[in-house]
């Protein structure tokens, strides 16, 4: 298997019960890009990732913040084979927008992505037999991708599974290598527990309130990590 490393052009489009068009890259396009990022949102810890090279880079790459974003390292790589289907829960109902990615130009880089809603009984067999909510096709680019999906189809988001089919080898590479992962949405808590939530107050990223509220409003969060970094 070749050593995992960033080879990071382009647009995706979906298709399946949906066909989207005009994924585009975001790279200078800072604060639109933070705005609806579901970041915050996703429970990193539930993650799982199989047939990763690497124990616990899927959770890694949807860590990095959209600050991170072009960073090669870390890097989710495949292990067996080329698929890799990553299961990720999130704290939130969710409204899913689009899905954010950066692969590479190269054959390594995932070609069909089915995306599946509220399971937790997948693995690579099912995956391939059962009907996804929508199938995605990524382009063979080093940019960041932002692919839509068809959000009627992706109304009620309590977790989101991935499952990357193959890449553009087309059955001559047996690595899959992605190095950012991130989605934009809406979202609303998932019970009634006291909450503190941000709110975008002004155009300016910096300028926003805290506001106390109940589990249950609807908002969007400005993406965020520690050390100051913005989350996507």
């Amino acid at each position: 298997m070749s050593h995992c490393h960033d080879e990071h052009e382009g647009h995706g489009h979906g298709h399946g019960h949906g066909h989207s068009h005009g994924a585009h890259d975001h790279s200078d396009d800072i604060t639109p890009a933070l705005q609806n990022s579901l970041y915050k949102q996703i429970d990193f810890d539930a993650i799982n990732t199989l047939n990763e090279s690497s124990s616990g880079s899927g959770s890694k790459i949807c860590k990095k913040t959209w600050d991170e974003r072009l960073n090669p390292e870390p890097e989710l790589c495949s292990d067996a084979d080329e698929q890799l289907l990553m299961h990720i829960p999130f704290t939130a109902q969710i409204r899913l927008h689009s899905v954010i990615i950066r692969t590479s130009q190269t054959d390594s880089a995932p070609l069909t992505l089915k995306l599946f809603i509220n399971r937790d009984d997948l693995d690579f067999g099912t995956a391939s037999e059962v009907q996804p909510t929508q199938t995605l096709s990524l382009s063979q680019t080093n940019d960041i991708q932002e692919v839509p999906v068809k959000r009627a189809l992706f109304n009620t988001v309590r977790s989101l599974d991935l499952f990357f089919e193959d890449n553009w080898g087309r059955g001559d590479e047996d690595e899959t290598r992605i190095s950012y992962l991130g989605f934009k949405g809406e979202w609303m808590a998932l019970n009634r527990e006291p909450i503190n939530f941000m709110y975008e107050a002004a155009a300016n990223p910096s300028d926003h309130k805290m506001v106390s509220g109940v589990r249950g409003e609807v908002g969007s969060r400005l993406g965020g990590a520690g050390g100051g970094g913005n989350g996507m």
